[in-house]
């Protein structure tokens, strides 16, 4: 199973916007977007794609399903009205968004599986799920079924207790949020190493994270911006550089619902 090291999110983008963003970035290269059932664009996502000229085969696509899908028969069909709205028969990766602690995860993981086994995802993983939940989630289904674990994490927020856990279970990492919420941007070691190597701090910041191995997601209504991120793949930052931004950690989690979040490894 592989998922693609680099493409645009479309977290808190609407309407237009969405369609915008995901059109844009397609045009620029992207052959990777992620979306959610929560988000409420899948429709302009997949508007989008069907009018990019881009062939289905070329793209993976990624979508997440919400917590009020879990309960017993729902999960399933939830999935195929995102297909509908996404205008496609399958997306290449389904995530559960968040764990629940009031529906048993073997019940969703299993009602994922079998989602992927008739063929409406690909592959499929988990979403913001803590060590404690990944175990269970694995117990369910068994690692070598869980794709990913997407979960925050940047120069900030560097989760490395749960980052070494997936390692050691063969679970890919997907980092979203690697910008801060461009907090990071502003941060004089980024700005320092963007100036060193004439790339922007955006870049950096995603470059240290592919160059750990993370798959990165990141988002732009810009189409500028779009196509400047994606050079963040040609950009090789050196061992220095690296525990530069290493030595950046400050547990700076700003995705945290109360209520819905677990409780986090530290």
């Amino acid at each position: 199973m592989t998922i693609p090291s680099f493409g645009a999110g479309t977290f808190r983008l609407q309407g237009q916007a969405a369609f915008d963003s995901v059109s844009n970035a397609l045009a620029e290269g992207y052959r990777a977007i992620d979306t959610a059932q929560i988000y409420g664009n899948e429709a302009e996502v997949g508007q989008a794609v069907a009018e990019s000229g881009v062939a289905r085969q070329d793209l993976f696509l990624t979508t997440k399903v919400w917590n009020e899908n879990f309960v017993a028969g729902r999960l399933v069909a939830s999935l195929e009205e995102s297909l509908e709205k996404l205008r496609t028969d399958y997306v290449d990766l389904a995530l559960i968004h968040w764990p629940l602690s009031n529906v048993p995860v073997e019940e969703y993981m299993i009602a994922l599986a079998t989602a992927r086994e008739r063929g409406l995802a690909r592959q499929i993983g988990i979403s913001n799920f803590n060590i404690e939940y990944t175990k269970r989630a694995i117990a369910a289904v068994g690692a070598a079924q869980i794709a990913t674990n997407q979960i925050e994490l940047s120069p900030y927020l560097q989760n490395q207790k749960l980052v070494e856990f997936l390692k050691g279970q063969g679970i890919h990492v997907t980092s979203y949020m690697t910008l801060g919420y461009g907090k990071v941007l502003g941060d004089p070691v980024i700005g320092a190493i963007a100036e060193r190597r004439q790339a922007t701090p955006a870049q950096v910041a995603l470059a240290w994270a592919m160059q750990l191995g993370y798959a990165v997601i990141p988002s732009s209504t810009k189409r500028e911006n779009l196509a400047s991120n994606l050079l963040a793949a040609k950009l090789v930052l050196t061992e220095q550089e690296m525990a530069e931004i290493a030595a950046l950690e400050r547990n700076g989690r700003m995705v945290n619902p109360e209520g819905l979040a677990p409780v986090w490894d530290i």
